[in-house]
C-alpha cells in the first residue's frame, strides 16, 4: 500500500511516518504542509490513501480533498482530526473523504483505519462517523432516492449502521458477492463514490433519520 501523509506539524508527519512506514508492505510515497503541496503531491505520487489534516494555512485539507478526489482517482482520504464531532469533518465526508480518525488514536487503529478505506468495506468506527452525520446532515424537504430495489433499500439502510460486507452478507443470510453487487448498485443509482457518501445521501433525503440507524 502506498501512503501519503499531509498535515502542517512536521512533527506529526514524522510520527505518521514512522507508523505506517512500520506496516509490512507499506510504503510512506510523500509529505505535504498544506494544501496545494498535498494536491501536487497525490498527482505525482499516486497513493493508495492520503492521512489529511483538515486545518492548514492556505488551501486547507477540505479544498484539497475536493481537488485530489475530482483528479486523483482511486485514491481515498483518511481524514485527520482533534476533534470528533466537527462540521469540518463531515464537510471532508461529504466532499469524498472514506472516513476520519483523531490524532490521538492508538497506531495499531491508525493502520487499521488505512486498511480498511484502502478497501472501500465499511465506515470507518461507525458510531463515530455515524454521530457526524447525524448533527450535520441537513435533510431536505421532500428529497427522495433513485429507484432503490427492496434489497437495496436493506443493504443501505445496513450501511447507514455502519455494518460491513460480511456482517451485512450475515444479516441477510447471502454471499458477500451478493452485497458487494448490491452495494456498487447503490453508489450508481445514487452517483456517489463510496459507502460513506451513500449513507450521507440516506440521511439528507431522509430516507434515514437521526437516531434510526443506532442499532
Amino acid at each position: 500500500m502506498r501512503i501519503a501523509i499531509v498535515d502542517d506539524d512536521p512533527l506529526v508527519r514524522m510520527g505518521l511516518r514512522a507508523i505506517m512506514g512500520s506496516e509490512p508492505g507499506w510504503e510512506v510515497v510523500g509529505e505535504a504542509g498544506d494544501g496545494a503541496a498535498a494536491v501536487a503531491l497525490a498527482a505525482q505520487a499516486r497513493p493508495d490513501v492520503m492521512l489529511m489534516d483538515i486545518r492548514m494555512p492556505g488551501m486547507d485539507g477540505l479544498e484539497a480533498t475536493r481537488r485530489i478526489l475530482a483528479s486523483v482517482p482511486g485514491v481515498a482520504v483518511l481524514v485527520l482530526t482533534t476533534f470528533e464531532v466537527d462540521e469540518y469533518v463531515f464537510e471532508a465526508l461529504r466532499s469524498g473523504a472514506s472516513g476520519f480518525v483523531l490524532k490521538r488514536v492508538p497506531p495499531a487503529e491508525l493502520i487499521e483505519a488505512a486498511r480498511v478505506v484502502a478497501a472501500g468495506e465499511s465506515l470507518l468506527f461507525p458510531a463515530s462517523t455515524r454521530s457526524v452525520i447525524e448533527r450535520f446532515a441537513t435533510r431536505e424537504p421532500g428529497g427522495t432516492l433513485p429507484d432503490l430495489t427492496d434489497r437495496e433499500q436493506d443493504v443501505l439502510r445496513a450501511l447507514a449502521r455502519g455494518l460491513s460486507n460480511g456482517e451485512i452478507a450475515s444479516e441477510m443470510f447471502v454471499s458477500v458477492e451478493t452485497v458487494k453487487s448490491h452495494v456498487a448498485s447503490i453508489l450508481t443509482k445514487l452517483g456517489v463514490r463510496d459507502r460513506t457518501q451513500a449513507v450521507i445521501a440516506a440521511y439528507e433525503t431522509g430516507f434515514v433519520a437521526p437516531g434510526e440507524a443506532a442499532g
